[in-house]
């Protein structure tokens, strides 16, 4: 099948721009022609990075006002996701948004109604759910080998500290939001996936460290959040940024039938196993918050092949995610320091 290629145009030129790049760039179908940044940036260098042919801009209007622009991948300050996503839509473009979609739910709201109205498709980036860890944990639990899963439990572990990137934004609660929204939210998006979306109620409680590595967050820096199904099922998810130990993204699912435990799993319905042990499960674990080594290239290979076909993005649609973000924006409140 022929696709067209697609021209991308990227909204800020940071951290995560780079790994955008690179990844839609290496799929067949599309390629970035365009950037835009508060910074003037030097085409020169620019191409030397990226490739020929990529037009630097300062004011998005003038960028967005370029016919030959299909998609948009908006990668600037969460504070400015929503503003950008609603001009890409009403100028016609495609768009991939970085998470979180918006700062608050209002804001996510008047996206969705820009993008119905502009009738785009739209791809956001809990990129988490096209690892190689969460399609395996699907799988395992489409197969029926846990029987019905009524306990779960998602957990991210990553310290945000002095020493990371996204640090000197990240501290600032006008910027990132909360820990929850700025980074744990591929725990609950997770969890969601493994779950469903029928979530009745939402209870957090948040913590601050009291490490001087972490005084300058504006927002408690670990939440944890108990989430009730509208089956009497129930989970929780831990966004804990201010620890000292390696990136760890959590994984413990008990079912009916089984159980699995990150890359282990336990099962009563499969023959053969050693019932006095965890049998193992082959797959690539979620083990870095570095975005260069998140599967942005499958996430974009579907999100360009969705366009194509004219169909809704699998997996991490608008759609998919507004269901992730209203729940985070209950567990916030429900704190009492959002």
């Amino acid at each position: 099948m022929n696709m067209k290629k697609y021209n991308v145009g990227i909204i800020g030129y940071s951290w995560a721009a780079g790994a955008h790049i690179e990844a839609i760039n290496k799929t067949p179908y599309a390629q970035v022609t365009a950037i835009c940044s508060s910074r003037k940036l030097d085409p020169h260098e620019i191409s030397a990075k990226h490739g020929a042919g990529i037009t630097c801009y300062t004011d998005l209007s003038k960028m967005l006002a370029e016919p030959n622009l299909h998609v948009v991948s908006i990668t600037s300050y969460p504070a400015d996701h929503a503003k950008q996503a609603i001009m890409a839509a009403e100028a016609g473009k495609h768009l991939i948004i970085e998470k979180p979609v918006a700062l608050s739910w209002e804001d996510c709201l008047a996206v969705k109604k820009a993008v119905e109205k502009a009738g785009v498709k739209t791809c956001v980036c809990f990129e988490c759910r096209y690892s190689s860890q969460l399609l395996t944990t699907k799988a395992l639990i489409d197969s029926g080998l846990l029987g019905e899963i009524h306990y779960g439990e998602v957990d991210y572990y990553h310290g945000i500290g002095s020493w990371y990137g996204q640090y000197r934004w990240n501290v600032k609660k006008s910027v990132a939001g909360s820990s929850l929204l700025s980074a744990g939210c591929h725990a609950l998006d997770a969890l969601l996936l493994c779950m469903g979306n029928e979530v009745e109620n939402v209870q957090s409680f948040a913590a601050y460290s009291k490490n001087k590595d972490f005084a300058k967050y504006e927002y408690p820096t670990t939440s944890v959040s108990i989430l009730k199904f509208s089956d009497g099922r129930v989970g929780k998810v831990a966004s804990v940024i201010d620890c000292f130990q390696p990136y760890y993204f959590h994984i413990h699912l008990v079912g009916s039938e089984g159980s699995q435990l990150d890359n282990k799993f336990y099962s009563t319905k499969m023959g053969g196993l050693n019932k006095e042990k965890w049998s193992e499960l082959s797959m690539k674990m979620l083990d870095s918050g570095d975005v260069s080594d998140h599967p942005y290239q499958t996430q974009f290979e579907a999100f360009f092949q969705a366009i194509t076909d004219g169909k809704e993005m699998p997996l991490t649609s608008l759609k998919d995610a507004l269901h992730t973000h209203e729940v985070i924006f209950k567990a916030d409140k429900s704190t009492g320091s959002d």
